[in-house]
């Protein structure tokens, strides 16, 4: 783990040495030197540049193979999500590490909390058996709320099994493996159950999936040197927990531990699907709630696409809104693609705009699938994504991507210099 604790020290020599003479050359040998090493943190691997070459011949394609020998840099418009889940398994230290690694400059735990009540990075409150081994430890898949029951060939009734982290206490998280998100509806055993990866992903990093508190993702991101954005995950228990543990008791435990870490709110961008948790942040922990994040996935529909919903969201205090990225792209009479009513609204309400997600979809040569859906007759090639990726940026004006696969929207970054 030497890369965790050299990356902030290596981008902090960057920045004091970019206003050095460069007359004095001894400080450029050194300023070499640090470019030199930061080049060699960021690594992109080869999905940059085989997306570039799979794009439609234009301007953007040659803009951005220009970029292909640029020194590269962490950059705030690259938002790991999940980690890195294309390959590795989402919400794990060996996921989160990767996206780093890629110049991810942000990156995200969704926190759901135990039956002790700790807090947890896992994307849903009840995805243990899909995205850990639960279902193959007989003592914890006992206290699942549905314990694994096996296919039915005979009545063409699939596996199920529903495992939540409220079932378990930390100490039996944390003993978990993480795997990639998935599972095999027909399978008769749980450990068949573990299998069902898309075959655009891959089990090779699944041998190893460390799992981590919320506290203990805060520690790791600090000396990766990267910021964050918490997701507070909508419950499915019956709030308050237990009789006693409120939403508003949730949502202020997870902003409590970036405090008592030591970590700046200007680091940290903590989000949500329910309006009122960001409305709480807002109001009740302000220095945290400048950044607060409405995360947004209902459909485009009059009612929250006009300018009076944007307005009202803005008077209430909301300071941004990160919805899915089709939300926010439609296609124009020359099928080209273009922001919608809906992002241009937002940004003509002042509000900042943040996309999710792009490198989810797997091969776009069908049209993209759910992340696409307002554009699908323009997505045609694995390069469209970084398409989708420049009209947010340029002609939308968004923030910040998030991406299954860092790199990407990192490459991106550094060659438009965002």
């Amino acid at each position: 783990m030497k890369l965790a604790f050299t990356l902030p020290l290596l981008i902090g020599s960057l920045t004091a040495l970019s206003g050095c003479s460069t007359a004095d050359t001894k400080t450029d040998a050194h300023q070499a030197t640090a470019t030199e090493s930061s080049q060699a943190l960021v690594q992109l691997g080869p999905r940059p540049y085989y997306l570039i070459n799979n794009m439609d011949a234009g301007e953007l394609k040659n803009t951005l193979q220009a970029c292909e020998s640029k020194l590269l840099a962490p950059s705030d418009f690259s938002i790991a999500h999940r980690g890195a889940p294309l390959q590795f398994p989402e919400h794990t230290r060996e996921s989160y590490v990767a996206a780093a690694r890629m110049g991810a400059g942000i990156v995200e735990c969704d926190v759901a909390f135990t039956k002790d009540r700790e807090l947890v990075c896992r994307h849903a409150q009840n995805d243990l058996h899909t995205t850990t081994n639960i279902v193959a430890v007989p003592e914890l898949n006992a206290k699942c709320t549905q314990p694994f029951v096996p296919a039915d060939p005979a009545t063409d009734t699939p596996a199920r099994a529903e495992c939540r982290t409220s079932d378990i206490t930390l100490a039996e998280f944390k003993s978990l493996r993480g795997k990639m998100d998935a599972s095999d509806p027909e399978a008769t055993t749980p450990e068949a159950y573990l299998g069902g990866t898309a075959d655009w992903r891959t089990d090779l990093y699944s041998t190893r999936g460390t799992l981590l508190s919320h506290r203990e993702s805060i520690e790791l991101f600090k000396e990766l040197g990267v910021k964050f954005t918490p997701e507070l995950k909508t419950p499915v228990v019956d709030m308050p927990y237990s009789g006693g543990y409120s939403q508003q008791d949730y949502a202020r435990q997870m902003i409590n531990e970036y405090i008592e870490a030591g970590v700046s709110p200007e680091d940290v961008w903590p989000q949500s699907f329910l309006l009122d948790d960001v409305i709480f942040w807002v109001n009740q922990m302000p220095e945290f709630g400048r950044q607060a994040v409405f995360l947004d996935q209902k459909p485009n529909e009059p009612n929250n696409v006009s300018m009076v919903y944007m307005e009202n969201l803005v008077q209430q205090g909301v300071p941004i809104l990160a919805p899915a990225l089709w939300k926010m792209l439609t296609l124009d009479d020359k099928q080209k693609i273009v922001p919608s009513e809906y992002a241009i609204n937002a940004k003509a309400a002042g509000l900042d705009l943040i996309a999710w997600t792009v490198e989810r979809s797997g091969p776009l040569n069908n049209g993209g699938g759910w992340y696409h859906q307002s554009i699908t007759d323009a997505i045609n090639n694995d390069g469209d994504t970084f398409t989708v990726i420049d009209v947010l940026a340029q002609d939308v004006g968004v923030t910040g991507i998030f991406s299954d696969w860092p790199a990407t929207t990192t490459y991106y970054a550094n060659c438009m210099g965002l």
